[in-house]
């Protein structure tokens, strides 16, 4: 049996339903929120909300450089570039300026002072690149494979989407060696390490209700973690092996190994805090970095 599935899960699947609202992601007019995470009376809360891209037009895609700095892509000059933010400073840089196309969901690479991101060329060329954190310089890291979404396992293996006519298969990628092995068929775009684990998650969406999965890289090897929902594209994990999922203004907490129900983790009461999508946990867990629709 899986470590993190339990028959008793299907008695919440009802539940989850409710919990959880259909919403559609936009890829124009979002923001990048940043939330500090502190434990009050022996649970996790939300606070401190603000908005840290703060700009006109398409700003998504955080992930967390290191403790204190969070990557993200932001529109300027009608182009979208990788942006990096201080949360000591409050300071707001950009590593590319790309004129040849736009970059999207920037990672830093383990081990390397790199990171990797999604570039789609003004000529139509969408491909997986990694750029020099301190100059931009950039080489491509796999050829001929149409990479949508991507989470390091390692320094040399990643676990990529690849866009395959009108669905995403689930690919291994070993840059080093240069081998690509399809693991899966018709997955969404949200890919995670699995925290204490040698685990990454993945959403299959093989069947009506979609399925939170776990994924072995090295073996190939894939078990269900927990039925989710259609539409429901987004998750990150807490370090305590919490699942987080986006519903318009609350998130939801899912804790498989526990096989409690699931619960609201933090209502959004801000006004321009309407419909979330993407999130991201700081690796220390102090903060978490959300996408928030613009009201208009």
């Amino acid at each position: 049996m899986n470590q993190f599935f339990s028959p008793t899960m299907s008695r919440f699947t009802n539940l989850l339903f409710l919990c959880m609202a259909h919403f559609i992601w936009s890829q124009t007019n979002t923001e990048v929120y940043l939330l500090d995470i502190i434990s009050e009376n022996g649970s996790l809360q939300l606070v401190n909300a603000r908005n840290i891209s703060n700009n006109i037009g398409y700003d998504n895609q955080p992930a967390f450089l290191d403790t204190d700095s969070i990557l993200f892509s932001s529109t300027r000059n009608k182009q979208t570039d990788i942006a990096v933010y201080s949360i000591k400073s409050h300071k707001t840089t950009w590593i590319t300026d790309t004129a040849v196309g736009s970059e999207y969901s920037p990672l830093k690479i383990p081990k390397k002072n790199a990171l990797s991101a999604i570039r789609l060329d003004t000529a139509g060329l969408q491909r997986l690149y990694r750029y020099d954190i301190s100059t931009g310089a950039y080489t491509e890291l796999i050829k001929d494979l149409k990479v949508g979404y991507h989470v390091w396992y390692d320094d040399d293996i990643l676990v990529c989407t690849v866009l395959v006519g009108n669905r995403m298969d689930l690919v291994v990628s070993d840059v080093k060696n240069k081998t690509n092995t399809t693991v899966a068929k018709n997955v969404g775009r949200s890919l995670h390490k699995i925290p204490n684990t040698s685990l990454v998650s993945y959403i299959s969406k093989e069947n009506q209700n979609w399925t939170i999965r776990s994924l072995d890289p090295k073996t190939g090897s894939s078990q269900d973690i927990l039925i989710t929902l259609p539409q429901i594209e987004d998750m990150c994990w807490l370090s305590d092996g919490t699942i987080l999922m986006p519903s318009q203004q609350q998130i939801v907490a899912f804790s498989p190994t526990q096989n409690r129900k699931p619960n609201v983790f933090h209502s959004f009461t801000e006004k321009d805090i309407k419909t979330i999508s993407r999130m991201a946990v700081s690796p220390d867990g102090k903060h978490m970095a959300i996408v928030v629709d613009e009201v208009p």
